[in-house]
């Protein structure tokens, strides 16, 4: 926004200006937020050593120095240390009309930057569909991809799948040899509802028969042993049929991932780095380094300890004792794949995952590696019940969420009589937009280190901070436009002077800003916080302005109401939810 930024220039050259009446160093850093009582604040935490002043007294000296309005500054005042400053309206209006009514669907996104980013996410094992428990994983990932693309980025996104390892070396054993039949007796014993379980679903079951059928059973735990053995030998003839598997696993998942709105624009293979010797140029690299060490075994490690890691997790185990990789071995020659294509490298991994990022990066230090990638930890989702158990102890796939969240959505619509004259199919997509963008909303609205328990009744809300209700009011402006019919549109700012209508441009104004925050942090839940108060925003306003009926400033408003349907639709669009017309 131009009137933003050359509001937050004047700020800044105001206050430069006092303190240096002040005999405060011309190069002392400020700070700029933006707070819920004003449209900048600058607190003066920060200036109080140079100035050996406390914050209070240098904000309430700094404010008397600056006098309002003034350009585009029309009120200032010092609280508890902060600068806070309010713009002017009538120019803030303006150029929010202006700028939003010509850009339309792109506003808020940014010129292309050249930037490449890699946002790897969900990586999940092949193994089992997605839990509950690790959804956060891929919503994340796809929100803040999203997020990223509308600030210029270049970004891909990026599965890394974990195709090497006894469990799925045991599933691919199982889909040779496991019988139908025996696939379909445990079905029925596990299994009450679903007779045509998904693709990835129905692999779990042979995978659990072989587990059976294996165990304390000499012969089969030797074929499995050998079958592993020629793998991590890079044999292609076990590798490429345990990929074959493995993909089979993949298309089920990718077919949940879909159901959330969520795409991949890329698959790594783990085994790719045994097949390629990647793996095996690691390990030379990291036997060559004054930290490495051998056991008695005959395995390698490097020591961590000057790393800043303590205790038992000092030693980085990279070979086996007969020679072999590790995943971790594997990892770093992944990271070194991804670094040769990408300018920022994020990886989106569970708490879990915090010793073993920490451990990478260390590891990529000691082969001289320059880069490093930038994690995003999250917390894992429980439900209100604590253990996420249906299925006699089979742990709740992200697809019974998926359908349960359509049902309830379905239902509320149908019970609150908010489908009249909506064809069945029309309700059915209704359904779904609603559901899953509840999902996905309820599931990144809290701060991804937080512990997050998901409650039906948060989360399918109409009311309040969720995603249905940022869905509705998006509907609303949508229908509200519908009922209006043609009109010229209006960007005179002068003719909103009312308070709502004044909270409302300035909130959307912001736009641009919490993209430019979660570019700085990758903290995707400002984007439902800030959806949450455009549409708290919108709608007090609607309630307390006349729009339709509104006269000589009908134009203006409907202007100031299309103008929130574009925010709102590039919030929903953001937060990987639909944004259905009408609710």
């Amino acid at each position: 926004m131009k009137v933003q930024e050359q509001f937050e220039k004047e700020c800044e050259q105001a206050v430069r200006s006092a303190l240096a009446d002040m005999g405060a160093p011309a190069d002392l850093k400020l700070v700029k937020e933006v707070p819920d009582n004003a449209d900048l604040a600058i607190p003066c935490f920060t200036l109080s050593k140079a100035l050996r002043m406390p914050p209070v007294a240098i904000a309430e000296k700094i404010a008397e120095k600056i006098e309002t309005p003034c350009g585009l500054i029309s009120s200032l005042s010092a609280l508890n240390g902060y600068l806070n400053f309010t713009a002017d309206s009538e120019a803030v209006v303006n150029d929010v009309l202006e700028e939003i009514s010509s850009r339309k669907e792109d506003f808020g996104k940014s010129p292309k930057t050249g930037i490449r980013v890699n946002v790897e996410h969900t990586s999940t094992n092949p193994t089992g569909p997605v839990h509950v428990g690790r959804a956060r994983n891929p919503i994340i990932g796809d929100t803040l991809a999203r997020c990223l693309r509308m600030r210029g980025h270049d970004v891909t996104t990026e599965y890394y799948v974990n195709d090497v390892g006894k469990q799925v070396v045991m599933m691919s054993w199982g889909v040779a040899n496991v019988t139908p039949e025996e696939v379909q007796k445990e079905i029925e014993e596990t299994e009450k509802a679903d007779d045509n379980p998904k693709v990835d679903h129905r692999l779990v079951y042979n995978y659990r028969v072989a587990t059976k059928k294996i165990h304390n059973n000499a012969p089969m735990e030797e074929e499995i042993a050998q079958m592993l053995r020629k793998f991590e030998a890079g044999d292609a003839e076990t590798i490429d049929y345990v990929k074959n598997v493995a993909e089979t696993m993949l298309s089920g998942i990718n077919a949940t991932l879909a159901d959330i709105n969520v795409s991949l624009d890329r698959y790594t293979w783990e085994s790719t780095f045994i097949k390629n010797g990647a793996a095996k140029d690691i390990v030379e690299k990291l036997k060559a380094s004054k930290y490495a060490g051998q056991e008695e075994d005959g395995a390698w490690y490097v020591d961590l300890k000057d790393f800043g890691i303590h205790g038992k997790n000092t030693k980085f185990t990279f070979t086996r004792s007969d020679g072999t990789t590790l995943y971790t071995t594997r990892d770093l020659a992944y990271h070194e794949d991804k670094f040769t294509r990408s300018d920022r490298v994020i990886d989106v991994l569970g708490e879990d995952q915090k010793l073993g990022s920490q451990q990478l990066v260390s590891a990529l230090q000691i082969m001289g590696e320059e880069k490093k990638p930038e994690p995003l930890f999250y917390a894992f989702v429980s439900l209100p019940e604590g253990r996420m158990s249906t299925r006699k102890g089979v742990v709740v796939y992200l697809d019974d969420l998926i359908d349960e969240a359509t049902d309830r959505a379905l239902k509320a619509i149908k019970e609150g009589n908010k489908c009249k004259d909506m064809s069945e199919e029309e309700i059915m997509r209704i359904a779904k937009d609603i559901g899953v963008g509840a999902v996905r909303y309820n599931i990144v609205r809290v701060g991804a280190d937080k512990q997050l328990v998901f409650k039906w009744e948060d989360a399918l809300s109409f009311d309040g901070n969720s995603g249905p209700y940022l869905q509705y009011v998006y509907a609303r402006s949508c229908s509200i436009l519908r009922k209006a019919g043609d009109f010229k549109r209006d960007t005179d700012g002068s003719k909103l002077t009312d308070e709502y209508e004044i909270k409302l441009a300035k909130t959307l104004s912001k736009f641009e800003s919490v993209l430019a925050d979660i570019d700085a942090t990758k903290r995707v839940n400002m984007m439902p916080a800030y959806g949450h108060e455009v549409a708290a925003a919108f709608n007090q306003f609607y309630a307390q302005v006349p729009v339709l009926q509104a006269g000589s400033n009908r134009d203006a408003r409907l202007t100031l109401v299309e103008c929130t349907k574009y925010v709102l639709g590039n919030v929903l669009w953001c937060l990987g939810m639909g944004a259905p017309e009408a609710m």
